[in-house]
């Protein structure tokens, strides 16, 4: 069976070549052309745009960017869409609302296709180690055919029920990841600006309870300001977003979240929406060297 992988950036990348170097046969598609060369040169077949995927592919795997794009890619709203997704599994990879998801399995079920969500949990090097968490939703047939299809790219995989299961069970992953890496590099700004020796306090953290692969990840970005995206900071904010505006839907306080949104949301208006999420850093000593200093009091302490 040929799979079709459309959608080559920071994830879809090295989930495409684990795909590839696995064996499978893949044909591609990325709206950037010269990110196709690394899965060329590693035995895939690159198509000369996502119809011609469709055109040649059983399944095909989407990770993209935002609803936009999905539409796009399938032709949805034109003549196009019928005769892409008839016959054919599509396997949405991406992170996009729940109702979107719902709406568009219902399309491409009313055109003859078939549907799964398939959203993953974890950054670039994840990806890269074939080590990322799935989740999966659809129809139990779709699924039965879907989960081995996933194996190269993931080390577990966990049915989530009907459409948009996977999708809920995402944001609700997210909301933990966003609110844990922001919490974790205020804590860093904390000990950094009391004077505290940063690696020690890394070390501290490491050797307790709160340590987790995440903190090992991010704690020697954070040391050495090392920026290099593993999970953009546009794209948490993104992530945010769609997890505030479900939240909002179904009558869900999230205060914490609500808190990490403005930060993002400041990280991102200062130019650094391409590094990684750490980069929260940014917003949060910015904020810190525009507040005013505190007075001192009788004894020298703050009033």
């Amino acid at each position: 069976m040929r799979m079709g992988f459309v959608g080559l950036g920071v994830m879809g990348r090295p989930m495409a070549l684990n795909l590839a170097r696995a064996g499978t046969p893949l044909v591609v598609w990325n709206r950037t052309p010269e990110r196709c060369a690394p899965l060329r040169d590693a035995g895939a077949e690159v198509a000369a745009g996502p119809a011609e995927v469709f055109e040649r592919a059983d399944t095909v795997l989407l990770m993209l960017a935002d609803e936009a794009a999905v539409d796009t890619v399938l032709g949805r709203g034109t003549p196009a869409f019928a005769g892409r997704v008839a016959g054919r599994t599509v396997v949405h990879m991406g992170t996009t609302s729940a109702e979107y998801s719902a709406v568009l399995e219902k399309d491409v079920r009313a055109a003859g296709g078939a549907y799964a969500e398939a959203p993953v949990s974890g950054s670039r090097v994840p990806a890269e180690q074939g080590g990322l968490v799935a989740m999966l939703a659809g129809e139990d047939s779709v699924l039965a055919d879907t989960r081995p299809l996933l194996a190269p790219m993931c080390r577990e995989i966990f049915a989530c029920g009907p459409v948009p299961g996977a999708l809920l069970m995402k944001l609700a992953v997210n909301l933990f990841l966003i609110t844990q890496v922001t919490g974790f590099t205020e804590a860093f700004h904390f000990a950094d600006r009391h004077g505290l020796d940063r690696a020690r306090f890394l070390d501290v953290l490491d050797a307790g309870p709160m340590a987790s692969s995440v903190s090992r990840m991010k704690a020697p970005k954070l040391l050495a300001r090392d920026f290099a995206v593993q999970a953009a900071a546009t794209d948490v904010l993104k992530n945010n977003r769609l997890i505030a505006e479900a939240a909002r839907a179904a009558g869900v306080a999230s205060p914490l979240l609500d808190v990490c949104h403005a930060l993002f949301e400041e990280t991102v208006a200062g130019g650094h929406g391409g590094e990684d999420m750490v980069a929260v850093l940014r917003a949060l000593e910015a904020r810190t060297d525009a507040a005013p200093a505190p007075l001192a009091g009788p004894g020298g302490g703050p009033a």
